[in-house]
């Protein structure tokens, strides 16, 4: 069958093509409610479908975004696309996630692909490892926005948490109660993945400000899956710590799989916080205290910062850095 077009809806709803124009990119300003339903009418009668190419073509725009996230499996990359999506369907964007797993190359080969697929612009939780090319984006102003983390050397607005202040907060909270031997477990360390470094840093000034002198012996930073080896080695010391700070969800998880394998009770044998909030807990026993990031906020502001971007409305400094602020959720893990 011939495909339906703009003519042939026009032609049967008795209106001109720039009028079914006009309402298949909902501009109504002029447009009656009579020949609103008509069109309406018309083109659900016909079965007709708009042509997404030809379409962006002659906007010059896919009406797409591409988001790039680090690792999807943390319960904060998915928050944050939620809040991308979300943005982006009330302004018409549709967004494609692509999971770079930390992973340079893979990284590299989702941007091409999202290039060729001519999406508007790009939100990306970068690697480090593809600097270069993101700085060839920038000369040619191509919309992108960082989330998460900091490349020093791309000027790139970037949409992260006030990371050292969260470390902060988790080790302000043991202290009140009562703990002076904290320690702290981490993932793998990398230059470009500033939380990590943050979080590490706000601890060891935290220790600082209350003359608590930091003890290496009481930071682990390993591979997700070296770290029960690691936490029992920490434990298991002749002076082990009294609380543990978990740098980010999947370790928090990693502890609690261990405290439970060895019956260690919390907070009776061991008090524990976690940054970021985790949907459990509040129902874990015990509750967890935890740092949350504002994720759905930071999530709609990088939204917010592209489109803008890409509607040429964006007056801010490109180098520009948003802080967002942690949030201390008190329970009972500590």
């Amino acid at each position: 069958m011939k495909p339906i077009t703009i003519a042939d809806v026009a032609k049967h709803a008795g209106v001109s093509k720039s009028t079914v124009s006009q309402y298949l990119n909902q501009r109504y300003d002029y447009m009656g409610e009579k020949t609103k339903k008509r069109i309406e009418q018309t083109i659900e009668e016909l079965g007709y479908r708009p042509n997404i190419i030809a379409r962006s073509l002659k906007q010059k725009s896919t009406m797409t975004i591409g988001v790039i996230v680090a690792n999807i499996l943390h319960v904060f990359s998915t928050q944050v696309i939620r809040a991308i999506e979300d943005f982006c369907n009330e302004s018409n964007f549709h967004i494609i996630v692509c999971n770079a797993d930390d992973d340079p190359m893979k990284e590299k080969r989702y941007i091409e692909m999202l290039r060729a697929k001519q999406v508007d612009g790009i939100i990306a939780f970068p690697t480090g490892g593809n600097v270069e090319l993101y700085k060839g984006l920038i000369k040619v102003n191509y919309p992108v926005v960082f989330m998460d983390r900091i490349l020093p050397e791309v000027e790139i607005p970037t949409v992260l948490l006030d990371n050292e202040k969260a470390s902060l907060l988790a080790v302000d909270q043991l202290l009140k109660n009562g703990y002076k031997k904290i320690g702290m477990i981490a993932p793998p360390l990398s230059p470009y993945v500033t939380p990590r470094l943050e979080r590490i840093s706000g601890y060891k000034k935290a220790l600082q400000q209350h003359d608590i002198p930091f003890n290496p012996n009481y930071l682990i930073s390993s591979e997700i899956f070296e770290l029960e080896a690691k936490i029992n080695h920490m434990l298991t010391m002749a002076d082990p710590p009294e609380a543990l700070v978990a740098l980010n969800d999947r370790v928090l998880i990693e502890i609690l799989k261990y405290t439970k394998e060895q019956q260690i009770n919390i907070p009776g044998d061991l008090a524990l916080v976690g940054i970021d909030e985790v949907s459990f807990a509040s129902f874990y026993s015990p509750a967890l205290t935890t740092v949350a990031q504002p994720a759905f906020q930071m999530g709609k502001k990088a939204a917010e910062l592209l489109l803008n971007r890409i509607r040429d409305k964006d007056t801010d400094d490109f180098s520009k850095i948003y802080r967002f602020e942690p949030d201390l959720i008190k329970r009972e893990s500590c």
